[in-house]
């Protein structure tokens, strides 16, 4: 199993799939939960799904998903996915905060030169001595205590989308912190 994502967020949703198919089979565009891994799926005749809305494409039985038609790159997304996008990256933060905060409390040193949290835009040297700093004295609890504390610095959540966004459009090119880095054949 291990790099396969079980539960994905409704990012866009076709319900009489692309204007190119003639097929007309009901589409959605998703957001994996784990690894952001980007989707299309056959939506389930009757279905009707919501934006932000969790469903489950694991191997089991799948109520709403038929099949997971394609991997997307960004680039493939709808207009409408790319905007919904960001407010869904929000949505699963929230809803894996600990594994977010986490990250905050254990990130270390990549070299001596780099660390982790510095490879967040809006996280410079300064920002990381105060979050070291800061975990030091106490563990952060939450994505709003990392902000409380560090009222100088970014909103986290907001550092954190954009880092994946970066991470799904490819604007890296190693240390993917938190999305599956693309396949070699569509680098």
């Amino acid at each position: 199993m291990g790099m396969e994502e079980e539960y994905a967020w409704v990012i866009d949703f076709l319900p009489g799939g692309r204007s190119s198919e003639r097929s007309g089979e009901p589409i959605a565009q998703l957001c994996g939960e784990r690894f952001f891994t980007l989707f299309e799926v056959s939506v389930k005749p009757g279905h009707i799904l919501s934006f932000g809305q969790r469903i489950y494409i694991g191997q089991a039985e799948r109520a709403e998903v038929d099949r997971i038609k394609k991997r997307l790159s960004f680039e493939e997304l709808t207009g409408t996915a790319r905007t919904e996008l960001p407010n869904c990256l929000a949505k699963i933060l929230q809803y894996r905060e600990a594994d977010f905060v986490g990250f905050f409390n254990r990130a270390g040193p990549l070299s001596v030169r780099l660390h982790q949290l510095e490879l967040i835009n809006g996280i410079g040297k300064r920002h990381l001595t105060q979050i070291l700093e800061a975990r030091e004295q106490k563990a952060f609890e939450s994505l709003a205590d990392i902000h409380a504390r560090l009222p100088l610095m970014p909103d986290p959540t907001q550092l954190l989308v954009n880092r994946i966004m970066d991470e799904m459009q490819a604007k890296v090119h190693q240390h993917y912190l938190f999305v599956r880095p693309p396949r070699a054949e569509d680098r």
